[in-house]
């Protein structure tokens, strides 16, 4: 049973024939997260019985709960195609369609964001890997450069890819990469409303943002809102030297942290093979859990409530998402 049904049964049983229906100021909080062993491991075959959840420390009844694997998905690709970025991407295309294949079934369903300065919608949802990574090569192919001139110096932008669609409102963009809108928007616009089971992105960039009208915070709070986890797979160009850069060290922060807010994580391309990565991303896509619980302490409250999932077994640890905006 989903959400929906699972609320309109409460709702129902609530009611006898003899009364007026009513309505019901339901605060429903949705946390899809992830639980490994002592070993690492991803640990399965846990129920509802085995956790208990924290609002802002007062305990919460759990009102539904799932294993991914049985649950449709929604995934959000989100690739970053500014200049230190895009050779990674297209070297790494036949990775991704493996992922995908061996990730998606029948009844999931991913989507396709390329971004710079601009973001935009490449492929809408598909269950077709071959479509999606079709898309990413047709876009490579079409995309034309714009150039800016900033203080009369000339630099580039991803510029504008003739047909395909903008997300986000127009911005005015004098520089390269807009990251934190390329999290925002795609959720505003495809995940933020849909109720298709788990949801989550993965986003390949370095983190480094020079154009965005929102912020990390404003990511990591769309993200959260949405029941969203971020998966982050950091490429970061080093200087000549090898060197990490100020810039560099500010954009790995910046994946770790919205990443690690949201109950996903955070990869580095440089330590492994990015097949090993994408393996251990489906493998948790596939083996981690959603619960529901109605919050119990938020009537006229806007603040932010931390979220504590607390395993009643001691040999396994818990990854989720750290909390919400009760709006």
């Amino acid at each position: 049973m989903g959400l929906r049904g699972a609320l309109a049964l409460i709702v129902l049983a609530a009611l006898s024939p003899a009364q007026e229906p009513f309505r019901v100021d339901v605060h429903l909080v949705n946390v899809a997260f992830a639980v490994r062993d002592s070993q690492g491991l991803l640990a399965g075959n846990l129920t509802a019985d085995d956790f208990q959840v924290f609002d802002d420390g007062v305990p919460q009844k759990i009102a539904f709960f799932a294993r991914s694997s049985d649950l449709p998905l929604s995934l959000g690709l989100i690739v970053d195609m500014s200049g230190s970025q895009e050779k990674f991407v297209k070297d790494h295309r036949r990775d991704l369609e493996k992922f995908l294949k061996h990730t998606l079934t029948g009844r999931d369903r991913a989507f396709l964001v390329c971004f710079g300065n601009h973001i935009r919608l490449v492929s809408d949802f598909t269950d077709s890997p071959e479509s999606l990574t079709d898309a990413l090569h047709d876009y490579e192919k079409g995309k034309v450069r714009d150039f800016t001139k900033i203080g009369g110096v000339e630099g580039h932008s991803d510029g504008r890819a003739r047909g395909f669609t903008e997300l986000g409102p127009p911005e005015h963009r004098v520089l390269g990469t807009a990251f934190y809108d390329a999290i925002v928007e795609p959720i505003a616009e495809r995940l933020k409303a849909d109720e298709h089971g788990s949801r989550a992105l993965i986003v390949f960039s370095d983190g480094e943002d020079n154009s965005s009208a929102h912020n990390m915070l404003d990511a990591i709070e769309a993200a959260q809102a949405a029941d969203v986890r971020v998966f982050a797979i950091r490429y970061t160009e080093l200087d000549r030297h090898g060197a990490l850069n100020a810039r560099n060290k500010y954009g790995i922060s910046v994946m770790a942290r919205i990443a690690r807010e949201t109950g996903g994580a955070d990869f580095d391309a440089r330590e492994k093979d990015l097949a090993s990565h994408f393996k251990e991303i489906g493998d948790d896509l596939r083996n981690s859990y959603q619960l529901a619980y109605h919050a119990s302490n938020v009537d006229g409250d806007k603040s932010f409530h931390k979220i504590v999932i607390r395993s009643k077994r001691s040999d396994v640890t818990v990854r989720a998402k750290t909390g919400y905006f009760a709006r």
